[in-house]
């Protein structure tokens, strides 16, 4: 039984693991969108979210290059983590999460397996202007139960109420 495994092993022993998500992560990256399998995407993304966070913690000059240690000692590709510093960080530091996205693609023909496109989200100017710039802190949301109050409840006027008023005068 595999209660408590949340892990996705991909079918792969774990050196194997590690290299295909840190080749995987440093493409995207990189390239800012790739195209893979569905259950690759979704370890992708538990695997580059963590690094992209570490980027927007730079506080002093020493986090910062402790920062850049750690990043290069999970992808081991120096082009992608100064790609990672330089481009990406400063794009997504008003982001309070959700840097990436998967959007499924259908199936593989060859072997039926799940295709799904993972981007970066902030990189995509097909859906527009990204939320926030990178000088404005993060936006933090707070719900309130209450419902909101109507300005103008008198000037709402329902089409039903209207349709009667002018059968009744007619």
């Amino acid at each position: 039984m595999r209660h408590g495994d949340k892990i996705n092993n991909l079918g792969r022993k774990k050196a194997h693991r590690v290299a295909l998500l840190q080749n995987l992560a440093s493409q995207l990256i990189t390239h800012k969108r790739i195209v893979t399998t569905l259950a690759k995407a979704k370890a992708l993304r538990a695997y580059v979210e963590p690094l992209i966070t570490k980027t927007k913690k730079n506080e002093s000059a020493l986090q910062i290059s402790h920062n850049h240690r750690l990043v290069f000692a999970e992808l081991q590709d120096k082009a992608a983590v100064k790609e990672l510093f330089t481009v990406v960080g400063p794009k997504v530091a008003s982001r309070p999460g959700g840097y990436t996205r998967i959007l499924k693609l259908g199936i593989r023909p060859g072997d039926n397996a799940e295709k799904a496109m993972i981007e970066l989200v902030d990189f995509n100017e097909i859906y527009g202007k990204s939320v926030a710039t990178a000088t404005e802190p993060a936006k933090k949301t707070r719900r309130s139960r209450a419902p909101k109050k109507a300005e103008n409840e008198e000037t709402v006027v329902a089409p039903e109420a209207t349709s009667t008023e002018e059968k009744a005068a007619e």
